[in-house]
């Protein structure tokens, strides 16, 4: 067995460095060791270890501090670190990944588990290494062969064989760190909440998690909190025992029942009642609830992944969402970027959904053309990956011939619309505030902190203006 990599074990107890390297050196890894936080971050700017474990419990600069220096620094920023900890407490280790950890294991070591570990962190390195090396030279294909079809599409195929993420499509950095971090959430347990503005794709990263956990065989259960009329969301969620209310004919069960063993995702779950954010508290505190008309606990076993629009610590402050809940559910917080943050990946998932309609509609097509890529990533996009993929839809069904044109009326009116005509009119004015509460609140008219409450308007006044302005979803593509 060859190999040159090396390993840096940092530990001030002896005992501990001796231990492992005899193991380590044993399978052929090159030992490195330190007993303070000062020599190991020496080591490894000199050294340049494949991986590092590093104990938590050091005199003057502890692991924590030890590895926000290396993770802050050029030379060693790259360099997975494991901890080595005695301690129990989840907030020691979600602080572990805080500061850029990779991994953790407990004290006392099973000396397979940290070979193991060691073995499996440094292959993912070396891919990750060699995926770095692709994507350079492929950036250099795409501008030689000005985004070409085949190249984007070998491109796109890279990164998914990679990240195995599904429909996610991007190589951007900031779709690159969600990633990395769904990676390291993935396989664990840990509660997940994924904010983000409305299209940017959040459900895909529920689903990517779910898939690389170790639930991926049980189901995921989807819960839409905002599209639930208030008096139903419990019994949906909870489920209801036969003659708890008018209508309930026979038991039924409810959706984290069905999530038993798998993951639950509440979608929009800043939309919750007080009430129901209660029982949602108990379920992740306790793992258990009782139906709606019952008085049996249930005992459940899912993970529960959360995402929102919305800003739940302005709503914590305003009283509109419980702050234990929040903190409960803020575990693990992921923020998706919008798309006007990752401009590189608007060619490829360009060309991603004019292949994906061209299948839907039975049309042969060959790609996008390069000016309507132009346009693409020069617009601002305040609708995210949705608003882009109705474009494209449009575009391609508009479109006669096998290269796709995207209507300048779609892109180019409205990235210009303020440059052309700086001074609208106050109709125009009004419109365009309107679209952005509705966009803001989801399109959701009634109720506390939605459009019609942030207007400071009754919600049949303000239909009326919509009406009248000749605002309508469905016209505007925005579903």
């Amino acid at each position: 067995m060859e190999i040159s990599e090396k390993v840096l074990i940092v530990d001030d107890e002896p005992l501990n460095l001796d231990v492992l390297a005899r193991k380590l050196a044993f399978t052929g890894y090159e030992i490195l060791s330190a007993t303070s936080g000062e020599e190991a971050i020496d080591k490894a700017m000199s050294e340049a270890p494949q991986i590092i474990l590093l104990d938590i419990m050091m005199p003057v600069m502890d692991g924590y501090e030890t590895c926000q220096k290396l993770k802050s620094l050029n030379q060693t920023k790259e360099i997975p670190i494991i901890f080595m900890t005695a301690l129990t407490d989840t907030d020691d280790k979600i602080r572990a990944f805080e500061v850029g950890g990779t991994d953790y294991i407990t004290k006392p070591f099973h000396s397979g588990e940290v070979l193991a570990r060691v073995t499996t962190h440094i292959a993912n390195r070396r891919l990750q290494q060699q995926l770095q090396t692709q994507n350079k030279q492929l950036r250099k294909e795409i501008e030689a062969h000005r985004r070409s079809q085949a190249t984007v599409e070998y491109l796109r195929d890279e990164i998914k064989a990679v990240h195995n993420y599904d429909e996610i499509i991007g190589i951007s950095k900031p779709l690159s760190q969600l990633l990395e971090k769904a990676s390291v959430v993935a396989g664990t347990d840990t509660t997940v909440l994924i904010q983000g503005e409305t299209g940017t794709g959040k459900e895909l990263v529920v689903r990517a998690i779910h898939n690389r956990s170790q639930r991926c065989d049980y189901p995921l259960v989807k819960v839409n909190c905002a599209a639930l009329p208030k008096d139903l969301i419990e019994s949906e969620i909870f489920g209801h025992e036969k003659g708890a209310f008018t209508g309930a004919t026979k038991q039924r069960k409810g959706k984290f029942e069905l999530a038993d063993k798998g993951t639950i995702f509440l979608d929009e779950v800043g939309e919750l009642s007080l009430e129901a954010q209660a029982k949602l508290l108990r379920i992740l505190q306790e793992q258990e609830f009782e139906r709606v008309g019952g008085e049996q606990s249930i005992r459940v076993d899912a993970r529960v992944i959360a995402a929102t629009n919305r800003s739940l610590e302005s709503d914590v402050e305003k009283g509109h969402f419980r702050a234990d809940l929040f903190y409960r559910l803020n575990v693990f917080p992921l923020s998706v970027p919008p798309l006007r943050d990752r401009k590189s990946d608007i060619p490829l998932l360009a060309e991603f959904f004019v292949k994906k309609v061209a299948r839907k509609l039975g049309r042969t097509v060959d790609g996008i053309s390069q000016n309507s890529v132009a346009k693409l990533v020069d617009y601002s996009w305040p609708g995210n990956i949705r608003e882009l993929e109705n474009i494209i839809e449009r575009s391609t069904i508009l479109s006669s011939g096998t290269i796709i044109d995207v209507d300048e009326s779609l892109i180019e009116n409205q990235a210009t619309k303020k440059k052309q005509n700086p001074l609208e009119t106050l109709e125009e004015v009004e419109r365009t505030h309107i679209l952005q509460i509705l966009t803001q609140t989801n399109w959701v008219i009634e109720g506390q902190d939605k459009a019609a409450d942030i207007l400071g308007l009754n919600s049949s006044t303000l239909r009326g203006r919509m009406r009248k302005l000749g605002i309508n979803k469905e016209l505007l593509g925005d579903e």
